[in-house]
């Protein structure tokens, strides 16, 4: 090689060796600050009946975000719900989620009769509620499935306050799950979270 391009080719070889051990580190550095997928809450409603209706709604957490605090009616004022201490039946909602949260995973509840059975647990951060009624001709069935992050977020507002801004916010970090699954005999009802913007 002749001494005057030997310089320069020397110089590129060093660029592209020092291109080469960054590139990793830049799609690294790339992957860590990749925006989050969307997260999409899904409801869908199916009629028993043959020919009966199918509802789908699909909406975007982000979306539901900045619509809430808009809604100032009755009791939804800046995306958080006045509660009067009669719908709480004299219960800490507070105190009863710090207890809940605090203890180890267990079933807390259980009742049985001849009318309906109810059982309510935590489970690896869930609080779970699970309803049967068995003396309507419905036979009502409700699955409820909260992340505990979520109810968290919902008892941060004031005393008398729910802060269903902040739930849904906590929501959007939460990976795939099912929240609210509701049956009978007339419709099933399914409300869920995940990161597609159509529902099943």
């Amino acid at each position: 090689m002749h001494p005057s391009t030997r310089k320069p080719v020397l110089r590129l070889s060093m660029i592209a060796a020092a291109a080469s051990l960054l590139l990793p580190l830049a799609g690294w550095t790339q992957a860590v600050q990749a925006p989050k997928p969307d997260r999409w809450l899904h409801v869908r409603v199916e009629g028993s009946q043959p020919k009966g209706e199918i509802v789908r709604v699909n909406v975007p957490l982000e979306l539901a975000e900045k619509v809430l605090p808009t809604i100032n009616k009755d009791r939804l004022q800046n995306g958080k719900v006045k509660i009067d201490a009669s719908q709480t039946n004299g219960v800490d909602l507070r105190a009863l989620f710090d207890a809940i949260r605090s203890s180890k995973d267990g079933e807390f509840v259980t009742v049985q009769s001849n009318d309906s059975d109810v059982r309510v647990a935590k489970q690896e951060g869930h609080i779970l509620i699970h309803v049967r009624d068995k003396s309507s001709a419905k036979k009502d069935q409700v699955e409820i499935r909260v992340p505990m992050k979520v109810v968290e977020a919902l008892l941060s507002a004031g005393k008398d306050e729910l802060d269903v801004l902040a739930a849904l916010r906590a929501l959007s970090s939460q990976g795939d799950t099912e929240l609210v699954s509701v049956k009978n005999s007339e419709n099933t009802v399914r409300i869920w979270l995940d990161s597609k913007n159509i529902s099943d």
